[in-house]
């Protein structure tokens, strides 16, 4: 497998681009190409079945196009499709989100006590107490759907009246009041769309409690899995280029991705691109 071919990232639509602007970050002069399957998203609501045939999908793409690596950004597909990913590209490194951030978590919790947010069909899959509890066998694990959250993200809304009352909502009861002792001590961000609101939640819950992004974990693991499959880029090499993807509504793409990555990306650079038929 070529050393010059790039990375694939997918997610379900834009919030996975915190997880591309990790990987540019800690990896790059890696080249990278990203897909975000905009025509469905979002996958937090969707059955598990449906999930693992549209990350299926969306993987092929990639491998068509010629990847080295996969690396699946959306926390509900790392929930309910990375092993059929796995199965179906065994020469293939595929990554996901969760075990990165459950083991990141698990390190860096003071106390055990770890409250998980992410859509509602990563909460139902369970996949992060478990991998949490893998890492930290004992571990008090508490889970919470936050649906508005990703709304707020994807209108840029990660700062204001209304984006401190949702979050307020969400998280007042688990980390602000009650007993001190019974209280998260660490936030685990479980879907990509998160990070975008962390200097919102950074405010509102205090210095105390540790807020771990699957994102940037995420980068350290590609990073490992790629230097010891000797799959990485030369060092000192030039940055890589990036290539981008949308299932639908490349326009929008561009717009809002602002709110995930501080370099602008044109619409015109935003290719469509329809799974199982290619560029459109």
């Amino acid at each position: 497998m070529s050393n010059s071919k790039p990375i694939g990232v997918f997610d379900s639509g834009v919030g996975g681009l915190t997880v591309l602007k990790a990987l540019r970050e800690r990896l790059p002069a890696e080249p990278l190409i990203y897909l975000g399957d905009t025509a469905r998203l979002p996958y937090g609501t969707k059955s598990a079945a449906a999930v693992s045939a549209y990350a299926l999908e969306a993987a092929r793409a990639l491998v068509g196009i010629g990847i080295k690596a996969l690396v699946v950004a959306d926390n509900t597909s790392s929930a309910h499709a990375l092993e059929a990913l796995r199965a179906e590209f065994p020469g293939l490194p595929v990554l996901g989100v969760v075990e990165p951030g459950a083991a990141a978590a698990g390190r860096a919790s003071p106390q055990g006590r770890i409250v998980v947010i992410a859509t509602e069909s990563t909460v139902q899959a369970g996949i992060y107490p478990r991998a949490i509890l893998n890492q930290r066998p004992g571990a008090r694990v508490t889970q919470l759907a936050c649906p508005l959250f990703v709304s707020l993200a994807e209108e840029g809304m990660v700062e204001g009246p209304i984006a401190e009352q949702v979050a307020r909502h969400y998280l007042a009861p688990l980390f602000l009041e009650g007993p001190a002792d019974q209280r998260g001590d660490c936030l685990l961000l479980g879907c990509t769309h998160f990070p975008a609101l962390v200097p919102l939640l950074r405010r509102i819950l205090g210095p105390e409690v540790v807020i771990v992004d699957s994102a940037t974990t995420t980068a350290r693991a590609a990073e490992d899995v790629l230097d010891h499959c000797g799959l990485a880029a030369p060092a000192g090499a030039e940055p890589g280029p990036v290539r981008y993807l949308a299932t639908d509504a490349p326009d929008r793409f561009a717009r809002v991705s602002k709110v995930f990555v501080p370099w602008p990306i044109p619409a015109a650079e935003v290719e469509l691109w329809e799974l199982g038929h290619g560029p459109s």
